[in-house]
């Protein structure tokens, strides 16, 4: 059964439809289990009935008919029990009901099993036979784990079906479809969607259509020639090093791509209307699935040649089509799992909005959205991101959704959003020169964390009163192997004269987790709690060295420098820092003759080790700054990349304000200057809570800096600190955040951190 299992998951992996899902499992299950009958039911939102969807041994014509209420028959109970249900007398069941349109009637046992994604009940699996008897248990369990396998399949195969229904040229009436995120940058885009897809992925290309099919041809046809010419390459290099047999491989793999063979099918779905892409894929597709299924393990095996041939032509085929693809006036970067490294072909100027299916609001990319004043989503799991471009998207970074192809009633509801955010920004703009000061006196610092060019502009405009954070991996991500000495100079001088007389608080690179340099890949099981941030430098004290020096050197005339080091874990780690930092700025003031002012050094809290450890750092450093994003993670063990559990990651959450109180008194006894950087700091009821802790000094995103001075503007330190006593006594992170939303609901602040959403985009799930 494990053999059935994995071809069955392999299959609906690689299906292109909702439907194909559907009949891949009723065909491959119904086999495996050797059963008369085997349906799928599947929940529909609209209806609020379980429908059935798809069958192997009833009435096809019952399809898309059978509807069952709530609790209603045996599906209803399953779903609504959430567990299986084995019935060897299915119809002698008080809660069966009969559809004579199915022709169940000779079907007596039966074994249904929930369907669920996310603790949402998404259908029933059903399977029934003439025989009365129980399913046997090792039966029973394997039904239970094609269900879990599959039901992210089916999930995400169900969110693309509906908007595949919409995207269809010519076949109905197109409508809106709504999917959820975690929103990550507040603000509404409206643009139209550019895809950033993995490269040459097979089961990732769109379904497409053009008009203009022979150029289309002509581009597939240069493809297959390309690669024509790549293995025939490939095949003299290697001619005498493999045996004759292996060497006509080559030929074969030459022959395939021939229009008697892969390349006639492709051209002929081309003449039908498909994209070459589109066509290629689905046809590589295909055939690696019949090669799987085969029981000759050799044939078996050819199942991955002819996947790499398809990938290859892919390549080919993308890169002709990025030459001809004009980019929209206001782009949508869609994609799959996106990095800074997606925006180095994007004009930023034109960037309306940010959509990644994986990540959370603390992901790298959530960052820089939030650094643009970008509207981001992270974790949008359902949306069949494929299916999206050139598609008119609305991106709401409030609310966390996604609206395809918007009515017009909705996209005059979410224009009239963007004015009403930017009637808001303009009030704020007031503040610009305006200190930041509590009403009963108190004064806060605030300041920008920056790293992209834009930044320095932003943070200008906001009137910052510092960097309290600059990012110094984000220039080596937009380069194609690490910057020199003199290079990286430019780029920190640039900053550091940005702001002078402010400081400018450079942290030392911070790769790894997830922050990996294309030129510097770094393959790990788990990369968070692997080599990243201080580790990497003290192990490559060339790259570490070489970061310091230009910083130093940068710096000379201006005096505005603070170097900051991330990750530090122990002592040993910071002592060492220190070490390299003394070299080279011995070697520049007393060797080279630099005039150089020694700048302040500091760490970084945001591994729990380090929350019990700030007495000890704090004697050392001249001062400590909290990152609470990773330290958030680190503490509630949730991976902020991971869209199954990024709903549990909460920086109100008590256990890390208890850690954030606990650091600011350590930091406090030993009088060692104290900071937040995170993006707590840029949330303005976090920001609040942070005031309540004790912290002085916040450092946040230059698009935040204006909503978190008008909020703390308006709140007294002592009310403050009566919301964080209170919150620290609570065990629950969304009872802070209601508490804290409710204490701050006051006209003047609530727009601040809870802007209206229009009723029409409060779902959680797609729907069409």
């Amino acid at each position: 059964m494990l053999a059935s299992l994995r071809n069955i998951v392999q299959e609906v992996n690689s299906a292109r439809s909702l439907p194909e899902v559907l009949t891949i499992i009723v065909r491959e299950v119904r086999s495996a289990m050797q059963a008369g009958v085997c349906s799928v039911y599947l929940f529909d939102e609209a209806d609020q009935r379980y429908v059935l969807m798809a069958t192997e041994g009833l009435r096809s014509e019952s399809i898309g008919k059978v509807r069952l209420a709530m609790r209603e028959g045996l599906v209803g109970l399953v779903a609504a029990r959430e567990e299986p249900l084995n019935l060897e007398n299915a119809d002698k069941h008080p809660n069966y009901a009969y559809f004579e349109e199915t022709g169940e009637s000779p079907f007596h046992s039966f074994l249904g099993v929930p369907i669920i994604h996310h603790r949402k009940v998404l259908g029933v699996l059903v399977l029934q036979q003439e025989t009365r008897r129980k399913f046997k248990a090792k039966e029973e369990a394997f039904v239970v784990t094609v269900c879990a396998q599959l039901s992210g399949a089916i999930a995400h195969a169900e969110a693309t079906g509906a908007l595949r229904q919409l995207a269809s040229v010519g076949r109905g009436k197109t409508r809106e479809a709504v999917f959820h995120g975690i929103p990550s940058s507040p603000g509404v885009g409206i643009g139209r969607a550019v895809l950033v897809s993995s490269s040459a992925d097979l089961a990732s290309v769109p379904e497409r259509f053009v008009t203009d099919i022979p150029a289309e041809i002509e581009m597939f046809r240069f493809a297959l020639e390309s690669v024509k010419k790549d293995m025939r390459s490939l095949g003299s290099g290697l001619e005498g090093k493999l045996s004759t047999d292996e060497f006509a491989l080559f030929e074969v793999y030459i022959r395939l791509l021939d229009d008697r063979s892969l390349g006639g099918e492709v051209i002929e779905a081309i003449l039908q209307g498909k994209a070459a892409q589109s066509a290629w894929s689905s046809v590589v597709l295909q055939h690696v699935r019949a090669f799987r299924k085969m029981e000759d393990p050799y044939l078996r095996e050819r199942a991955a040649d002819i996947n790499d041939l398809g990938r290859r032509v892919l390549s080919y085929l993308q890169d002709g089509q990025k030459k001809n693809l004009p980019l929209p006036r206001r782009i949508i970067l869609v994609g799959e799992d996106l990095s800074a490294s997606a925006l180095a072909d994007i004009p930023v100027e034109r960037l309306v909005g940010i959509v990644s299916v994986r990540g959370s609001s603390n992901s790298h990319m959530a960052i820089v959205g939030r650094a643009l004043g970008v509207p981001t989503i992270m974790g949008a799991v359902d949306l069949p991101w494929g299916e999206v471009e050139g598609h008119e998207i609305i991106v709401d970074g409030f609310s966390g959704d996604v609206i395809s192809r918007p009515s017009r009633t909705m996209r005059r509801t979410y224009i009239q959003r963007q004015r009403e955010e930017k009637l808001l920004l303009k009030d704020l703009e007031k503040l610009r020169d305006v200190p930041c000061v509590t009403p009963d006196g108190f004064p806060v610092s605030l300041w920008v964390n920056t790293g992209l060019r834009q930044d320095i502009a932003a943070a200008l405009k906001a009137s910052a009163e510092g960097v309290g954070l600059y990012r110094t991996e984000i220039p080596f991500f937009m380069r194609t192997s690490f910057p020199t000495e003199s290079q990286q100079t430019a780029i920190y001088r640039e900053q550091l004269q940005a702001f002078a007389p402010q400081f400018v608080t450079m942290r030392t690179l911070d790769i790894g987790g997830d922050k990996a340099l294309p030129y510097f890949p770094i393959e790990e099981e788990n990369p968070f709690l692997g080599w990243r941030g201080i580790r990497i430098s003290l192990d490559h004290p060339e790259i570490f060295l070489t970061q310091i020096r230009a910083m130093l050197r940068a710096s000379e005339g201006l005096n505005n420098l603070r170097i900051m080091l991330p990750m530090i874990s122990s002592m040993a780690e910071l002592e060492r820092a220190l070490e390299l930092i003394q070299r080279a700025y011995g070697e520049l003031s007393q060797e080279e003759g630099y005039n150089i002012q020694r700048p302040e050094v500091g760490a970084m809290i945001e591994v729990p080790a380090a929350v019990y450890q700030v007495k000890e750092f704090g004697r050392c450093v001249d001062f400590l700054s909290v990152g609470t994003n990773d330290l958030t993670q680190y503490l509630l063990a949730v991976d902020r990349n991971n869209p199954r559990v990024a709903n549990l990651y909460n920086t109100l959450h008590p256990a890390v304000l208890r850690a954030l109180k606990s650091i600011q008194e350590q930091a406090a006894a030993v009088h060692c200057e104290v900071s937040v950087c995170g993006e707590m700091a840029g949330d303005p009821l976090g920001a609040v809570t942070l005031l309540g802790l004790g912290y002085e000094h916040l450092s946040m995103s230059a698009n935040s800096l204006l909503k978190v001075k008008s909020m703390l503007n308006q709140v007294t330190k002592e009310e403050a600190k009566n919301l964080a006593k209170r919150a620290l006594r609570m065990s629950d992170a969304d009872a802070v955040t209601q508490f804290l939303s409710d204490a701050l609901n006051r006209p003047a602040l609530s727009k601040l951190y809870r802007p209206g959403l229009p009723a029409s985009t409060s779902s959680a799930s797609a729907k069409t």
